[in-house]
C-alpha cells in the first residue's frame, strides 16, 4: 500500500489528532470520498496516498451529490467537533473552538468572527473590525438564520484539500465541524476550484437544505475565511474580509 506520511516536529497539540478525526467522522456512506487514516501520533499523520486524475465534468458533478450527503450526515450541534474527539481542533495552525451552539448565526458570530477579527485586528483597524463586529451582532440575532439542522462540515475545503481521482474527488485536511452547508461552498468559491459551477449545480439539485437564495449569501460565509487568511497571510486579505461583511450590514 502507497502511503503519505504528514510529520512535523513542531506540529501544535492535537493538530494531527484532530485532522485525523475529522477525516473519519467525514466518511460517511454515499458521501464524498475521504482519504484513508492508517496511523496518527502527536507529531505524524499517516494517509494512504490518493491517486490523482485530471479534473473532469463527471467527477465534479458526482462529487457535488456526494458533498450533499456528506453535510447530511449532519453534526450534534452548530459548532461541535467530531463525535468522539474532544481535543483542540484547528484551521490551519490556528486553534478553533468548537463549543456547541443553538443556532448556526450565534455561532458563526462568537467562535469564528469575532475571535478572528480580534487576532486580525492589527491589519483590519478599528474600523475594521467594528464592521466586523457590526455583521456580529446581526448574526448573533438571527439574521441569517434558517431552519436547516447542522451540516457536516470540511471546514477548510479550498479546492487544495479536494483531489481529484477520475470519478470524483477525495476530501483531504479538514478543519472538521457542525456549521451550515454554504460555509463549504463558499470556501469552494474563494478562490475557484475545477469544474465550480458543475459541483454547485450538482449539490443544489442533491440538497434539500438549501436556503432560498443561498448563492447571494456565499460572500457572507466567506468572511470568516478571509480573515482567517488576514492573521496568517497579512493586509491583502483585510480589505476583502471587511467589504464582504459590509455587504450584510
Amino acid at each position: 500500500m502507497d502511503t503519505f506520511i504528514k510529520k512535523r516536529v513542531d506540529a501544535p497539540p492535537g493538530l494531527f489528532l484532530a485532522e485525523a478525526a475529522g477525516l473519519d467522522w467525514l466518511r460517511v456512506p454515499g458521501g464524498a470520498p475521504v482519504v484513508q487514516v492508517l496511523d496518527v501520533t502527536d507529531t505524524t499523520l499517516t494517509l494512504q496516498r490518493v491517486v490523482t486524475a485530471p479534473p473532469s465534468k463527471a467527477a465534479a458533478e458526482t462529487f457535488g451529490r456526494q458533498l450533499a450527503a456528506t453535510h447530511d450526515a449532519g453534526a450534534s450541534a452548530f459548532g461541535a467537533g467530531a463525535d468522539g474527539y474532544a481535543g483542540q481542533s484547528y484551521i490551519a495552525d490556528l486553534p478553533i473552538s468548537t463549543v456547541p451552539s443553538p443556532t448556526w448565526g450565534a455561532f458563526f458570530a462568537s467562535q469564528r468572527l469575532l475571535p478572528f477579527a480580534k487576532l486580525a485586528l492589527p491589519e483590519l483597524g478599528d474600523a475594521g473590525v467594528h464592521t466586523i463586529e457590526a455583521l456580529a451582532a446581526r448574526l448573533a440575532d438571527g439574521a441569517f438564520d434558517d431552519d436547516a439542522p447542522p451540516a457536516r462540515l470540511h471546514g477548510d475545503l479550498w479546492s487544495g484539500n479536494v483531489l481529484f481521482t477520475g470519478r470524483s474527488a477525495t476530501l483531504i485536511d479538514p478543519s472538521a465541524h457542525g456549521g451550515h452547508r454554504v460555509s463549504d461552498l463558499a470556501m469552494l468559491s474563494l478562490f475557484g476550484a475545477p469544474h465550480l459551477a458543475t459541483v454547485l449545480d450538482a449539490y443544489a439539485e442533491a440538497s434539500g437544505h438549501l436556503p432560498d437564495g443561498w448563492r447571494r449569501l456565499i460572500k457572507l460565509h466567506q468572511v470568516y475565511p478571509l480573515l482567517v487568511h488576514t492573521v496568517l497571510f497579512g493586509g491583502a486579505y483585510a480589505g476583502a474580509a471587511v467589504d464582504a461583511a459590509r455587504a450584510y450590514l
